[in-house]
């Protein structure tokens, strides 16, 4: 609960904050400058920059918001920050170029793409030890887990395929083809669909979880921009399942999908090289990161138009929100 002390000096009452602010505090990994920059979700502005690893990428924050956890891909590790001290408390030991990963419902297990060794590793995160080694196609990297955390999947860039995950016996359990390049995995709040982002082949392949066939493609077509210059990358949907954004890399723009009719009903201009997306709680504003303009910019999405850019560091890559 909020408290606050008033100070009276004659007419004048100031008013200190000794509780948590209700802001939302978002997390920003920077590839190129080795930091996380923190921003404030209510007032956009930035508050703090945390020195981490080297080329940190994948970013995403335990389910009680006290911790945050960062791919610090060069150094071969997870690193976990204290999100009250915003202070490096520790390591998770993610195996080689740990690039994206996807926490567990019940938040007890991290899964990491290490892209360099084709491996998934399945880390106990209170115990800090690997679980699991599980073998994944050539480049793995977009981690996507169902609702009820029964079935993981991971995305391998050069084999070009969906792996279906058995997350109860670390298996594989089938084995998608979609699209060249394969960036990115998000169910559906239901868990009845994954969507697939692929970054070269320029669509979203729609996965149905139940029978693991590609029920629909997604194309982009977008005035004025050739199509290779249309890259999907990371997606998210919303907590009611009826809207899918879609980051679309160096067009420069969000794709606002209706999941229902498979339809493209707008494209949001943001920053440059457009890359990962998170939603605030509440789910008001999705915030996208942009990679060539070191900005953020949030979005309002009843009505799918850019509030305002903020500067972060250099090369912004992941992006999280801490939970309510």
């Amino acid at each position: 609960m909020r408290r606050y002390i008033y100070l009276l000096a004659g007419t004048f009452a100031a008013v200190i904050h000794t509780g948590p602010v209700s802001a939302n505090a978002v997390y920003v990994s920077n590839e190129k400058d080795n930091t996380v920059t923190v921003v404030d979700s209510k007032t956009m502005e930035v508050t703090k920059t945390i020195e981490v690893g080297q080329r940190p990428r994948g970013i995403t924050i335990s389910h009680d918001g006290k911790h945050l956890y960062v791919c610090a891909s060069d150094d071969d590790t997870v690193e976990i920050i204290d999100t009250a001290t915003h202070e490096i408390t520790g390591t998770l030991p993610s195996g080689p170029d740990p690039e994206l990963f996807v926490l567990s419902p019940d938040g007890k297990t991290l899964y990491v793409a290490n892209e360099d060794d084709n491996l998934v590793t399945v880390i106990d995160v209170d115990k800090k030890s690997v679980i699991s080694e599980i073998p994944v196609g050539v480049e793995p990297e977009g981690m996507g887990i169902s609702p009820d955390g029964k079935t993981m999947v991971n995305t391998s860039e050069t084999t070009n395929m969906a792996h279906f995950i058995d997350t109860s016996t670390h298996e594989i359990v089938a084995n998608v083809l979609v699209d060249s390049r394969p960036r990115f995995a998000e169910f559906k709040p239901d868990g009845s669909q994954v969507w697939i982002s692929a970054e070269i082949g320029g669509t979203i392949s729609v996965i149905d979880n139940a029978s693991r066939e590609v029920v629909k493609k997604i194309t982009f077509e977008i005035q004025g921009l050739r199509s290779e210059a249309i890259q999907p990358v990371g997606v998210r949907i919303t907590a009611d399942g009826k809207k899918a954004y879609v980051a679309l890399g160096p067009a420069n723009r969000v794709a606002v999908i209706n999941t229902e009719t498979y339809e493209v009903e707008k494209y949001i201009l943001v920053g440059q090289r457009v890359w990962q997306l998170a939603f605030t709680p509440d789910g008001k504003n999705l915030i996208s990161t942009n990679g060539l303009s070191n900005d953020i910019t949030f979005i309002d999405t009843e009505s799918d138009e850019p509030i305002k850019s903020v500067t972060v560091g250099a090369l912004p890559w992941g992006v999280t929100v801490a939970p309510d």
